[in-house]
């Protein structure tokens, strides 16, 4: 592929930097079916060969997983031992915490928190490299995968909250991005997670999707892929298999343009730095579940932002109801503070969604527009640092309890 073609593509979702370089780029097969061997954690592999602190602990959820979560106590210049107030952060679908940490120093998100003097805690969710344990279940079962990003929200964000809230004496606050927004908006509606919260910051939100506008996305749900795959008995969503590539390649046969898959997926995002391709698929796709895959595409064929459907009778089994109980946005306090960051060629986190979810909410969350940003900008962008952090410490700073910064 000629060096111009390589350059050309901005951005990408993880799934689709993973899907381009192996169909476009002839990465060996084994490399992109494989994950690194070595079974130290993301502290040892990640963020202490940068210079920093890195401390690991498990944490249990109510349903039984462990799930591993990450702290970076200071910055490079930072006081060793003093903490500033902790900031948690929440990846995206198919990410895990490594997320924050894979561009440069100076440009990712979770190394310029903690030079910036915040205490950073980074959360893993089930079914991801970092939190592939349960207290009975093994991944290769099919119950280790019975879970959508309700249950994340439900489990595994409270679990995570507590224990930072439990370590630090103190409210979190909390940046989710892509999934891990509609993960804080759902428990943001239930008292008891809330109160753990001091305020929020959302990258590329999403809880309303009926105007999704990714073709690659639009393609699987009118094929019902979904369906298929969990009719097929396929739980695990792991795009490093061959399987995993197989589908993706079935939905691109003929129907969607993947000579410009990242696009295709994510919308065209504008800083995307194409030459680290190969450090990120050392840590990424990780995998989720095929329900959580079933639950976002009921969402997008419903225009809904509701609990996971089961049918009519099992419905009535879960929810006392035939239909799955809304999240109520107007159930979120007036009195928590938020800012959103968003893009105007996000192919996922659609505007008018976005201003459907605004308008839903009692308060009036701080907002940074970009034009030109897209879904994956907001996370792995070169020139974040500037266009989107700075605001967003700010936002942090007022809100945190009182440090030197």
């Amino acid at each position: 592929m000629e060096r111009a073609a390589w350059t050309s593509c901005s951005s990408a979702s993880l799934i689709s930097i993973f899907l381009f370089v192996y169909f476009f780029c002839l990465i060996e097969p084994s490399f992109v079916y494989g994950v690194p061997q070595s079974n130290e954690g993301l502290c040892s592999l990640i963020v202490r060969p940068m210079g920093y602190p890195c401390t690991e602990y498990i944490v249990q959820t109510e349903d039984g997983y462990l799930l591993t979560l990450q702290r970076i106590s200071n910055g490079r210049s930072a006081l060793r031992g003093y903490n500033g107030p902790p900031v948690f952060l929440q990846h995206g679908l198919f990410q895990g915490g490594d997320t924050w940490f894979l561009n440069s120093v100076d440009e990712s998100l979770g190394f310029i928190l903690a030079d910036h003097g915040f205490d950073v805690w980074v959360g893993n969710v089930r079914g991801t490299r970092w939190s592939s344990k349960h207290i009975t279940l093994s991944e290769h079962e099919r119950a280790f995968w019975d879970w959508s990003w309700q249950d994340l929200a439900q489990y595994d964000l409270a679990a995570m909250l507590s224990y930072v809230q439990t370590e630090t004496n103190s409210k979190v606050l909390y940046i989710g991005h892509s999934q891990g927004t509609i993960m804080a908006l759902a428990a943001f509606t239930m008292p008891d997670m809330v109160k753990m919260v001091e305020a929020s910051a959302l990258l590329c939100p999403i809880s309303y999707l009926d105007h999704i506008s990714s073709n690659f996305v639009l393609r699987a749900v009118s094929m019902h892929l979904d369906q298929m795959l969990l009719s097929l008995g396929i739980h695990q969503l792991n795009f490093r298999s061959k399987i995993g590539v197989e589908i993706m390649d079935s939905l691109c046969d003929g129907h969607v343009d993947c000579g410009n898959l990242l696009g295709a997926i994510t919308g065209d995002n504008c800083c995307f730095n194409a030459s680290r391709v190969e450090y990120y698929l050392e840590y990424e796709p990780h995998s989720s579940s095929t329900k959580n895959l079933h639950h976002l595409f009921q969402m997008i064929r419903k225009g809904t932002f509701a609990k996971y459907d089961f049918g009519w009778w099992e419905n009535l089994k879960h929810y006392h109801s035939l239909h799955p109980p809304a999240f109520n946005l107007g159930d979120i306090p007036e009195s928590l503070p938020l800012w959103i960051g968003y893009g105007g060629n996000d192919a996922l986190a659609d505007l008018t969604d976005l201003k459907r979810t605004i308008k839903e909410l009692k308060s009036k969350p701080e907002q940074l527009y970009i034009e030109s940003y897209g879904h994956i900008d907001f996370v792995f962008s070169v020139k974040a640092k500037d266009d989107v952090y700075g605001d967003l410490i700010r936002f942090l700073r007022s809100r945190g309890r009182s440090t030197s910064y």
